[in-house]
């Protein structure tokens, strides 16, 4: 017996994307909101009249504010779902993101001209989002209510990738998705995959769509391979229910893409239709890594004696030290750093990676990869164009050689220019084998499909927290 979709009034159930526009849309009128609020705490406290004429040539804030809201929060994983569905660790994150805007506008204010900017302002405006905000994250499962139905889910097939994505469903978005069971060929029913049964084969399905009111199919391989399967799935799909390949749906929720699970379903992770001669963002990308080489470069140069100083005291060697990496389209070219190893490190050992506590690191080299210093010389190579700014880190052509054998699309690293910081970079800890060297893999091809000037700057900013924080190698 077929159950009619509509015999019980349905709940809403938002998809990821949605559920953190939700989130997004409450913060920027939370944010808008307060920005109003100091203007006018600012008006009074002026002994100004709160007019239009008072708002309309400080308007601008409206704008300001918002953007500079969402970079930030979006850097420090304020629209995770998981961070989201924590109370306690939101409130921690909303008060983290309030000191670094209020520190950012202050280096900002004293680097003005006098009077540029109003004084107290951003305090007004900080104190205000953060109540604001913080009330709307705390009750919005009650505002929401009407839309607040884990979003119910079939798992289609049992192999490796859906084990995986049943994993991250649990571990990435609990309280959001209700997976219903797993549907596979006849001989699994009955079986177990991380505590979710298999509930049926293909020609159940739409039993299951309809009794349960699923929303979502996710789909591994076996929907490709099994005619029973396909059919019922594209039933569903004609019914409106939404198919997300397993690759796609894992890399919307932990900014990674599964290599060994894409399997046949490659072309739904690899930017296979290029970039557009149309697009801005090629020319911005490299405006912005010229700009940013060139502030670094003047920041950089005073220091340089310093620097070099320290190292020679440090240990006989060279300052610099270069080595050849492969970039864009395979292209080798020099890397310039300053020295953190012994001198000849590598002499016996010919080319190794370097692990966390490598005895072949100097006392300044340690200090120079924890805080990125040793990296400052490779801005020479952003202004040649050998390097981005953001990128997948340049790797030696052995290792290349070595992991494009035992590691698919590993050279899918090289259609794009190497980055002195990039995804993996923040995201991953350090990594020193083939292992590790896989998991980066996996948030490189996430950048390299995702590329933007949004989630450029989002990594630069990680970059920064984590300079800060000391947590380099």
């Amino acid at each position: 017996m077929l159950f009619s979709p509509f015999s019980k009034r349905r709940r809403l159930q938002l998809r990821i994307s949605e559920r953190r526009l939700l989130l997004m849309v409450g913060d920027v009128l939370a944010v808008t909101a307060s920005t109003f609020i100091a203007l006018y705490i600012w008006s009074r406290a002026a002994d100004t009249p709160f007019t239009i004429d008072f708002i309309l040539p400080r308007s601008y804030w409206f704008f300001v504010l918002p953007v500079f809201w969402l970079i930030l929060a979006s850097a420090n994983d304020f629209y995770q779902l998981k961070v989201a569905a924590n109370r306690l660790q939101s409130l921690q994150r909303l008060g983290l993101i309030t000191a670094q805007m209020i520190l950012v506008y202050m280096m900002v204010f004293f680097l003005s001209p006098r009077d540029e900017l109003p004084r107290l302002f951003i305090f007004y405006y900080g104190i205000m989002a953060f109540v604001l905000i913080a009330l709307w994250r705390i009750l919005n499962p009650a505002l929401l209510g009407w839309a607040s139905t884990a979003r119910r889910v079939l798992i289609i097939g049992t192999d490796s990738s859906a084990q995986k994505i049943i994993e991250t469903l649990h571990s990435h978005v609990e309280q959001g998705y209700d997976i219903r069971g797993i549907i596979s060929h006849a001989e699994d029913v009955g079986k177990m995959i991380h505590n979710v049964p298999v509930i049926g084969a293909g020609a159940d399905l739409m039993n299951f769509v309809l009794r349960d009111r699923i929303a979502e199919l996710v789909i591994t391989e076996i929907a490709d391979t099994d005619a029973d399967i396909f059919r019922a799935v594209m039933q569903a799909y004609e019914q409106g229910v939404v198919l997300s390949p397993m690759p796609l749906l894992y890399s919307r929720l932990t900014g990674r893409v599964p290599v060994q699970d894409v399997k046949n379903q490659w072309a739904t992770v690899l930017p296979i239709e290029g970039q557009s001669l149309f697009s801005p963002y090629p020319a911005l990308q490299r405006v912005m890594d010229v700009v940013l080489a060139l502030i670094g470069l003047l920041v950089f140069i005073p220091l340089l004696p310093i620097l070099a100083l320290i190292i020679r005291l440090d240990s006989a060697g060279s300052i610099f030290y270069t080595q050849i990496r492969t970039g864009l389209r395979g292209k080798n070219f020099r890397i310039i750093k300053f020295r953190t190893m012994v001198q000849d490190a590598e002499k016996l050992t010919g080319a190794v990676f370097s692990t966390t506590n490598d005895k072949r690191v100097t006392r300044v080299g340690r200090i120079f990869r924890k805080t990125r210093l040793d990296e400052l010389p490779q801005l020479l190579n952003v202004l040649k164009g050998d390097m981005s700014i953001v990128g997948p880190r340049p790797e030696r052509p052995e290792h290349i050689a070595r992991l494009t054998e035992n590691i698919p699309f590993y050279r899918t690293r090289l259609v794009i220019r190497p980055g002195l910081t990039g995804w993996a970079q923040v995201k991953y800890h350090y990594g020193s084998t083939d292992e590790d060297a896989l998991v980066k893999l996996e948030y490189d091809l996430y950048y390299i499909r995702n590329q933007s000037l949004l989630l450029d700057l989002n990594i630069i900013i990680r970059t920064v927290y984590k300079v800060i924080r000391l947590g380099g190698l």
